[in-house]
């Protein structure tokens, strides 16, 4: 597959994906528009703040640079194309987050990270399979691998965290007795 025939396949997957999430995020909304205004629970755990910080730079921060050196400094067109995908779908999960929350302010925001998160496994699978002829770039492959991972416990996480955020009534143990 040549690098314009790549980009131009990336290109219908994202925005198809990116036009299923928004739809359903839509319909989700007009389903749930006359529950009460959703704020986010506050404040948040301690270690919650150094796992959001951690899961932005070695999410966010060590991929850019990745992508700067190998796609950009060193020229690598499949290394900016698989991180670039990465980054735009990033982004527009960032900015559905914030309209949700903001603009909405009802619970469909909870529901953003569980639509994106699974596409983005996806994205890093495809990424390290895009990248699997080229043994050069065997270290931009243990990133996609360590991306998967760190995002995969963040979906964890997340899931973990949906009785705070729906603010659930947890029983302590005393009070089963």
């Amino acid at each position: 597959m040549t690098y314009l025939n790549i980009n131009l396949y990336l290109l219908i997957e994202n925005l198809l994906f990116f036009v299923i999430a928004t739809l359903f995020i839509v319909v989700v909304n007009w389903g749930w528009k006359h529950t009460k205004p959703y704020t986010l629970p506050l404040p948040f755990p301690g270690w919650y703040k150094i796992w959001f910080g951690s899961v932005q730079l070695l999410g966010g921060l060590l991929p850019l640079v990745v992508m700067l050196l190998w796609g950009v400094w060193w020229g690598d067109r499949t290394v900016l194309t698989v991180l670039g995908w990465y980054f735009i779908i990033l982004g527009l999960q960032i900015i559905s987050e914030i309209v949700t929350l903001r603009q909405l302010q009802n619970v469909v925001w909870v529901m953003v990270p569980y639509i994106y998160l699974p596409y983005r496994f996806w994205q890093l699978y495809e990424g390290l399979t895009l990248l699997d002829s080229k043994s050069e770039l065997v270290w931009v492959q243990y990133l996609l691998i360590f991306e998967l991972v760190l995002w995969i416990v963040n979906y964890v996480i997340d899931v973990s965290q949906l009785p705070r955020l729906f603010r659930w009534e947890v029983e302590s143990n005393s009070d089963l007795s």
